[in-house]
Formats: C-alpha cells, sequence, structure tokens
C-alpha cells in the first residue's frame, strides 16, 4: 500500500484522498456528495469529496453543536 495522499481541488472545491495508486475499477456513492472508489478486488483505493468546503464546515458545526449539547445536558442532569 502507498502512502495516503489529500488533494484539494480549489476552483472544482473537490478533496480527494488517495489511499492506493491503483487503478480504480468501481465507485460506490456514500452520499450525495461523497464517492469511494475502489480497485478490481472491490478494496477502497480513494474517497472523493464533492463541495468540500461545505461538508467539512458543516461537519465540524455539527460535532462542536453535539459536544456543546452534551455539556448542556450533562449540567442540566
Amino acid at each position: 500500500m502507498n502512502k495516503p495522499k489529500m488533494r484539494y481541488f480549489d476552483k472544482e472545491d473537490i478533496l480527494h484522498l488517495v489511499i492506493s495508486d491503483e487503478p480504480q475499477s468501481d465507485s460506490l456513492e456514500l452520499s450525495p456528495n461523497i464517492t469511494a472508489e475502489l480497485n478490481d478486488n472491490g478494496e477502497l483505493i480513494g474517497i472523493e469529496i464533492l463541495n468540500a468546503s461545505t461538508f467539512i464546515q458543516e461537519t465540524v458545526l455539527d460535532k462542536r453543536d453535539a459536544k456543546e449539547l452534551s455539556l448542556t445536558n450533562a449540567q442540566v442532569s
């Protein structure tokens, strides 16, 4: 296995995580903006995230909000 690499394409707002340099033979849509790239054996070789800046921002905010909610609920109990 090769060392994972991350590439961001600013103009297209695409984040591409390359796990292996093997050729892609298939893909699987995990959600509307996230695609898993697979090799001939069906093994994960990469992940592509469309609208990456929005996805990452929303993910970080969701995690922060969940943490704050947990702290608030813990204080109320």
